[in-house]
């Protein structure tokens, strides 16, 4: 399914980078924001954390919650949305950006990963929050076979994080 309408090239790649669920009123006033004010405070829900990046154009600080994912010792942001704004920011700053929890500010450089290595990041980030964000993937989800997690990677950007 196309997010942004047919292409008339048919280049599904190109869908794929344009696909991007927007959040509405009712989640950014009712979710995001008490989530945000919450993980702030000190307490994460569920691994949220504060995602702190420039802004391309505006050059401000950008913030919203984000599900942080450790797996294997490694940590990961997932976009469940697709190829969102905070995604676009992120690689426009070079991969920096910081995670806050409480107090605590982590600076991160974030390199985004590609193809086959994003199969077990998605699986384990669905597994982990598939009741939240499962909307979000078609149909797929944790149990799914690789060649469907495969087919959804490239409309959801996945990037591993290492300390700044």
């Amino acid at each position: 399914m196309a997010s942004s309408g047919a292409n008339p090239t048919g280049d599904t790649r190109a869908d794929d980078a344009r696909h991007y669920r927007r959040p509405n009123w009712f989640t950014n006033t009712f979710l995001n924001r008490p989530v945000a004010l919450v993980t702030r405070t000190g307490l994460s829900l569920w691994g949220s954390r504060v995602l702190e990046v420039r802004g391309r154009t505006s050059g401000e600080t950008r913030r919203l919650p984000v599900n942080l994912l450790t797996l294997e010792g490694r940590q990961y942001l997932v976009s469940a949305r697709g190829h969102s704004q905070w995604v676009r920011n992120v690689r426009a700053a070079d991969g920096e950006l910081a995670l806050v929890l409480g107090r605590r500010r982590v600076r991160y450089r974030a390199v985004e990963l590609s193809g086959d290595e994003k199969i077990p990041v998605l699986r384990a980030y669905l597994k982990k929050w598939k009741a939240e964000v499962g909307v979000f993937f078609d149909g797929v989800g944790p149990e799914s076979a690789d060649e469907e997690l495969g087919r959804i990677a490239p409309r959801h950007p996945v990037f591993i994080l290492a300390a700044a």
